[in-house]
């Protein structure tokens, strides 16, 4: 297994962000094990899986976890307001870093995420295959 850290700093578009990560270090198969930090604004999707939300306001980032590869990401966010109230959703693009967001990828042996078009759900998901790199 092999752990990519990175700090992603203001003005950074979260989801871009991994993807481009993902991309420069050839993850084939990591999941997100820390992300912590603040942001100015949020964009996510809410549980319908068709409405994104725009959050105006800077939040923490109170939890990050997804799996992250070459070929997809796919990353749920919480967040907390400044009065402590907390949402969360489906990470899209717009979400901008504030101060900072610190990251910790855990890559996976053996692993690969490839992605299949699933006619029940509409959407592209994730396809575990063992890897024989």
């Amino acid at each position: 297994m092999r752990t990519v850290c990175v700090r992603l700093r203001r003005g950074d578009d979260l989801l871009l962000s991994l993807r481009a990560l993902a991309q420069r270090e050839g993850l084939r198969a990591a999941v997100i094990l820390s992300g912590v930090g603040c942001v100015t604004e949020a964009r996510v999707r809410d549980a319908s899986g068709v409405t994104v939300r725009h959050i105006a306001e800077p939040c923490e980032i109170t939890a990050l976890q997804g799996t992250v590869s070459d070929q997809r990401c796919h990353v749920h966010i919480a967040l907390s307001r400044e009065d402590m109230t907390t949402l969360g959703g489906h990470l899209m693009e717009g979400t901008y870093i504030n101060t900072t967001c610190e990251l910790v990828l855990l890559e996976q042996d053996g692993w690969r995420y490839g992605v299949e078009q699933d006619a029940a759900t509409g959407y592209d998901e994730i396809v575990f295959q063992e890897d024989e790199r």
